[in-house]
């Protein structure tokens, strides 16, 4: 299920002993942290995305570390076809579709101005000189050139505004007449040069972690919150956030994306510079056993414990620290049940307990309505009874034990 990476590390090595027998001088390659992530899902026509072709696309991204150099990554990763991206450019945003003068820079790919992208296959731009500061929004424009475009891939909600217009305007100062939509389309990370002492966190979630019914644009998901209270900490200034939550999204069985298992190793283990893991996975995965719509949706508390033991033994070898959130109270929401509160219940038991993760970050109790734990505190719920509001989420990133994260 999980890559081994056994090969990877075998290379370099016999690439430096052919080059010591030839008194060659070995360069040390770019090391690189993500800064940011968004994880890919299919889009299909037709069911609330749009697909775009002939298109100028100017998307924006708030980044976390920041740097002097960045390099972009695009994804086709859901796509039937391949996808050709022409003209990129990353800029520091100047808010809506606008980009600050005189930081504008064209992405090169390979050192060409095109690229194309196989389905199924991610790439990185060439590195560009552009100095972004921590917590700047970056935009990144692209041309997407007329061309056959069956299914195509993207974040779904990213609680951002980004911008289209016709033809290729990637270089506009402001684009003309953009329309608004609310997903990132084939933008799936952002990386800077790793300073001393850089290292990312994943945080790897539904929509809690995607940061369903936070304030549109304004950066206020709890991940947000946890990488605004690192930069305030000495020592860990150069520690990175990076949300990998997709709502809907369940440990076992695919839904809104795919499941966190499947999407582990891309989502996890290839990013760069990753050394801890937050996991917050499993509501939905139990809340679909209220309704099941196939067998696959009847399942109990020690399947999803294993998936989530699964992902920890994968994250551990790999090096990577990892940390277990409890599940937030959903009593209220729209497939609560009384079966399904036992099983988050024992699921949590079994997160503060078990020994599998390096330590837990109780955001059940952080979350809960001390009169009622199977609800959330009624000054943190959205509204729906499963989705913290503005308030819940700083609360959940203000709970985070910052000692976690020290070397």
């Amino acid at each position: 299920m999980f890559k081994r990476r056994i090969g990877i590390a075998v290379l370099p090595v016999v690439l430096l002993a052919a080059n010591a027998a030839c008194g060659a001088q070995t360069k040390p390659s770019q090391e690189w942290v993500g800064t940011w992530a968004a994880s890919p899902m299919l889009a299909l026509p037709g069911y609330s995305v749009r697909a775009f072709t002939g298109e100028t696309l100017r998307e924006i991204v708030h980044i976390s570390n920041g740097g002097g150099q960045v390099r972009v990554r695009f994804s086709n990763e859901f796509g039937a076809d391949p996808l050709t991206l022409r003209d990129a450019h990353a800029a520091l945003s100047a808010g809506g579709a606008a980009i600050q003068p005189g930081t504008d820079h064209a992405l090169t790919f390979g050192g060409a101005a095109e690229v194309r992208i196989a389905p199924g296959a991610a790439v990185f731009s060439d590195p560009v000189a552009l100095t972004a500061p921590p917590f700047s929004d970056l935009a990144i424009s692209f041309y997407v050139p007329n061309q056959i475009l069956r299914a195509e891939t993207y974040h779904s909600f990213a609680d951002q505004d980004n911008f289209a217009a016709d033809g290729d305007v990637a270089g506009a100062a402001a684009l003309p007449q953009p329309a608004t939509f609310p997903s990132w389309y084939f933008l799936s990370g952002v990386d800077v040069p790793a300073a001393e002492g850089a290292r990312a966190i994943v945080a790897l979630g539904d929509s809690i972690t995607d940061g369903a019914h936070s304030a549109a644009n304004a950066n206020r998901r709890w991940p947000d919150v946890l990488a605004a209270r690192l930069k305030q900490e000495p020592g860990l200034e150069q520690v990175s956030v990076l949300n990998e939550g997709i709502g809907g999204n369940r440990v076992l069985n695919e839904n809104a994306g795919p499941s966190a298992l499947s999407r582990f190793d891309r989502d996890v283990l290839a990013q760069d510079g990753v050394k801890y893991l937050i996991v917050l996975e499993g509501i939905n995965d139990i809340g679909h056993t209220a309704r099941p719509s196939g067998p696959e949706d009847e399942i109990d508390a020690a399947q999803v414990e294993f998936g989530l033991k699964q992902m920890a033994d994968a994250a551990h070898e790999h090096g990577i620290k990892v940390y277990g959130a409890t599940l937030t109270p959903f009593a209220g929401a729209s497939y609560y049940s009384d079966r399904g509160e036992q099983m988050r219940e024992e699921v949590n038991r079994w997160i503060r307990a078990s020994g599998v993760f390096d330590a837990v970050i109780d955001f059940d109790q952080i979350t809960r309505d001390e009169a009622d734990p199977t609800r959330f505190n009624p000054e943190y719920d959205c509204g729906d009874h499963l989705h913290p509001g503005d308030e819940g989420y700083k609360a959940m990133g203000a709970g985070i034990d910052l000692k976690l994260f020290e070397k």
